[in-house]
């Protein structure tokens, strides 16, 4: 059993958390920090045996104030790597500074292009010939840290925004985990 310990950090419906709980990693997923009390997320945890920390953000006098809870849980629970999977919130000085270079996020779009929230519509929208799915480390900025690896996906004439989403969500599904398992054995 791996001895690496990492946490997913979700605001949804955790199709990417689902994806590495099945997938081989060289790290056990032992926690789940969530900041959308009631998010289909938390049920994919309770099925997998993995526990959970939900917080409402606007119980907090700070982004800061409820970064150094979530650092708290994060090292009782031996976590040295942080995937984001969906996570709606920008990281903060507090958490990165405390887990420098071991933040990772997964956006659907080929970085720098199309970067924040939206991605697919803002790059359907704009009709370019091809998308794709970044890996990238988090900085302070909105998916501006540099980019681990990156994937392409066609945008076909017939795609509508969902068939085009339902395509990056299977190539996320296969990446993350890969370049997850790059990581942690490269260290």
């Amino acid at each position: 059993m791996p001895n690496v310990k990492a946490a997913v950090f979700a605001s949804g419906t955790g199709s990417n958390f689902q994806a590495m709980i099945e997938a081989d990693l060289a790290c056990d997923i032992v926690l789940l920090v969530c900041d959308k009390p009631g998010a289909a997320v938390l049920d994919r945890a309770g099925l997998s045996g993995v526990s959970t920390f939900v917080f409402d953000p606007r119980a907090f006098t700070s982004k800061a104030e409820y970064e150094a809870k979530i650092i708290e849980k994060l090292y009782e629970t031996g976590v040295t790597w942080i995937f984001l999977a969906g996570y709606m919130r920008i990281i903060g000085a507090t958490l990165l500074e405390a887990f420098e270079g071991k933040i990772i996020n997964i956006h659907p779009s080929l970085l720098p292009a199309f970067p924040g929230k939206d991605a697919i519509k803002a790059a359907y929208n704009a009709g370019v010939g091809k998308t794709g799915v970044s890996v990238h480390f988090i900085d302070e900025g909105m998916d501006t840290g540099p980019v681990i690896a990156q994937e392409s996906v066609k945008i076909f004439p017939n795609d509508t925004i969902q068939t085009l989403q339902v395509r990056l969500q299977q190539l996320e599904h296969r990446l993350y985990p890969r370049v997850i398992n790059q990581l942690i054995l490269s260290k």
